[in-house]
């Protein structure tokens, strides 16, 4: 590859223009362990492997741009879920997070459920032998046609999100000889701090049904005459990308105080609760992640103390981690293309993808890391933005960002944490082909969900 030198944007931190950054980074190269997955690594060469694989040979056998997960990390994750909370309470990965056939043997073989929450998701989830009874179906606006496919499949758990629900799924279930369990969804007024779009426990969302004005308690008398319906507990979920504990504890409380509001009035202790998911991944330096036995630990003191002082059972809790355990996995690979420098400001760094398998820095303002990855330099630092080669003046990938100044055509840079709603939003913007994801483990590379080809863009155009 070619070492041509570019002129670069400011070097010094005392002209750095304003925005979303630190100061430079004292070894440029350095990967921080946080943001990169478990088998990641820079070797004696320079270059970045994962699962004992270089990029560089990643890259020549699947493309770029490529999604690559280290499965090595993903199932320790889940483990770590598993082991966390034990045999008294249910994980179930949030597969709207990621979800392929691969994704669900490994949950499978590694003892989570799954939660879903369209028929897509349930069908690839049965394909690939994820027993029903783990699955959770969820939505805010659930079709006919998926009610009766999850009730017909069997599956462990339907979230109710509105009245009108309530009265379908018990109309499903009923019509089909079964009576199906069902929790309830309500918006507890819960404020997470957040992005406003990925908060869902404030009344003002479509989401749920809310604790306020007694709806959510009018929503379980109902749910609690219908024949069809086997109301077995509550639901919550107050956002994501979230690292304090105290929201959860407001929303815990609270939902236990229904809890023994229907033990009052109707002599019933539902015996679960899931808190939903939402805890937050490192995506740089500057986040700071809970580990999986500290949530763990926090909320079950939450229901423990909460319940006892309602004099309550404990219910069984559940939670429903995703960006969690697939977001810290996988990183993506990307070969640099245009470099532009703009003099006082920044260099714009072009690569071969963009918001077409990354939308969230532009739906969201989310934050990325990224790195040089097919070699090392010596290069001082310089402040980049990089950006993808779509139509749009949005297009941004990672926003600031420092890489060596050395920077050239040709060389690949990887974006990690990108494990969590990238392929899953992937989108035929300016009609790109969505990158494949490949596994990654002990040496051994597979692609297990392939890259789009013309073919596939042209097989849907029937024009």
């Amino acid at each position: 590859m070619s070492r041509s030198a570019h002129p670069a944007g400011p070097r010094h931190a005392d002209v750095w223009p304003e925005g979303h950054y630190s100061a430079p980074p004292a070894d440029v190269n350095a990967l921080d362990p946080k943001v990169w997955a478990q088998t990641v690594t820079r070797t004696d060469t320079g270059e970045v492997s994962v699962g004992g694989i270089g990029v560089a040979a990643l890259a020549e056998e699947f493309g770029t741009p490529a999604y690559f997960v280290d499965e090595t990390d993903f199932r320790a994750r889940a483990r770590a879920w598993r082991t966390a909370f034990g045999h008294d309470a249910d994980v179930f990965y949030a597969g709207k997070a990621f979800l392929s056939r691969a994704i669900v043997r490994w949950l499978h073989e590694e003892g989570l459920n799954l939660d879903v929450c369209s028929g897509g998701e349930l069908t690839t989830a049965l394909s690939a032998g994820m027993p029903a009874d783990r699955i959770a179906f969820h939505g805010n606006n659930k079709s006919t046609d998926e009610i009766t496919q999850a009730i017909e499949a069997g599956v462990g758990r339907i979230v109710l999100d509105s009245f009108q629900e309530i009265v379908r799924v018990a109309h499903i279930a009923q019509s089909l000889g079964t009576r199906q369990r069902v929790q309830i969804r309500v918006t507890v007024g819960v404020e997470a701090h957040t992005h406003e779009f990925i908060a869902t426990a404030h009344e003002d969302q479509k989401f749920g049904i809310a604790l306020a004005d007694g709806q959510a308690a009018e929503a379980v008398r109902r749910a609690l005459t219908l024949d069809g319906l086997e109301l077995i507990g509550i639901h919550s979920h107050i956002g994501s990308q979230i690292f304090d504990m105290a929201g959860f504890e407001v929303a815990a409380r609270r939902v236990v105080a229904l809890l023994a509001a229907v033990r009052d009035e109707h002599g019933v202790e539902l015996p679960e609760i899931d808190l939903g998911g939402g805890l937050g991944i490192a995506y740089t330096s500057d986040d700071d992640p809970r580990e999986p036995h500290e949530i763990a630990k926090a909320l079950g003191e939450i229901v423990t103390r909460e319940c006892e002082a309602a004099r309550l059972r404990t219910p069984r809790i559940s939670v429903e981690p995703g960006r969690a355990i697939v977001g810290p996995t996988a990183f993506t690979l990307y070969e640099v293309g245009t470099i532009k420098p703009l003099e006082g400001l920044r260099t714009y760094v072009s690569v071969d993808g963009g918001m077409s398998d990354n939308i969230r820095t532009a739906l969201y303002d989310a934050e990325y890391s990224v790195a040089l990855v097919s070699r090392t330099s010596d290069a001082e630092p310089m402040l980049v933005r990089v950006v993808g080669k779509h139509c749009e003046s949005g297009d941004i990938v990672v926003k600031d960002a420092f890489l060596p100044s050395d920077l050239a055509p040709g060389d690949l840079i990887a974006v990690p944490a990108t494990g969590a709603y990238c392929r899953s939003m992937a989108s035929n913007y300016n009609h790109a082909l969505r990158p494949p994801v490949v596994a990654v483990r002990d040496g051994e590379a597979r692609v297990i969900v392939r890259r789009e080809t013309e073919e596939d863009l042209l097989r849907l155009d029937v024009g």
